[in-house]
């Protein structure tokens, strides 16, 4: 009978390659780790901040990053003649518009509110009457930043010909609010207000909830995990079946 035995013999070249790979595939797993500590770091601040008592709005505002998510109390009159839409929003399944709307604080300063949902068939100021409220108000919500925050390469173009926002450029939209106003107007926050109803039921007011993905524990999980894989590869791709010594002696 004969015996065969597995050498490991591994050659220079594959090697090389495999520990490239390797080193490769643990480094993104690594990295993935990493951002998950600061994933949960974030989840942790955002809980912290919203979980705060509303603030008054500073008078000078030199980290807006630092107030997003804040919750805040605001005092003034909403000019509802500056009205822009923020679409395409969804409430229950029906297409709309967020009306934004700005608030001309007690001290002389214009802040962009998102006041909440109507559906596509009252956007107009005629259709909600009710709902534009005249005099002194006291809105409630939480602070946030404006800007596109996904890739450049993926922007939609706002198109305020038509007074429809697809993201919150807030320059842009304060300018469109009224350009007499512009001048005294915040740009570097907005406030989205909470649920308080308005008269009439529009608009629906109402914070979404704040979604942070954090799958980073499952990505480091995978690249670990080919990294591995690429390990027994490499070892058993380098592995030769060799003849035991002795194997073939002939019995008597």
């Amino acid at each position: 009978m004969s015996g065969v035995r597995w050498r490991f013999r591994p050659r220079l070249g594959p090697t090389l390659a495999a520990l490239s790979g390797v080193l490769l595939l643990v480094g993104l797993g690594s990295w993935q780790m990493q951002r998950l500590a600061e994933k949960e770091t974030l989840i942790a601040e955002l809980a912290a901040r919203i979980g705060q008592p509303p603030m008054v709005l500073p008078g000078t505002i030199a980290d807006p990053a630092a107030l997003e998510f804040m919750p805040v109390r605001l005092r003034g009159r909403f000019l509802h003649d500056g009205e822009l839409y923020l679409g395409a929003r969804l409430h229950r399944g029906e297409a709309g518009f967020d009306v934004v709307t700005p608030l001309a604080l007690e001290d002389g300063r214009t802040v962009l509110v998102n006041r909440g949902w109507v559906p596509s068939t009252r956007r107009g100021l005629e259709t909600r009457v009710a709902g534009q409220i005249a005099g002194a108000v006291t809105v409630e919500g939480q602070v946030r930043t404006g800007g596109w925050k996904g890739s450049d390469l993926f922007r939609p173009a706002n198109n305020p010909e038509s007074n429809e926002w697809l993201w919150m450029d807030l320059p842009a939209m304060a300018v469109q609010a009224g350009a007499a106003r512009a001048a005294g107007a915040i740009t570097s926050i907005y406030v989205v207000a909470g649920p308080g109803e308005n008269p009439g039921g529009l608009p629906i007011g109402g914070l979404r909830p704040v979604e942070v993905r954090n799958n980073h524990l499952g990505y480091a999980m995978t690249w670990y995990a080919l990294a591995l894989t690429l390990f027994v590869i490499y070892v058993v791709h380098q592995s030769h079946r060799s003849q035991k010594e002795g194997s073939n002696d002939a019995r008597l």
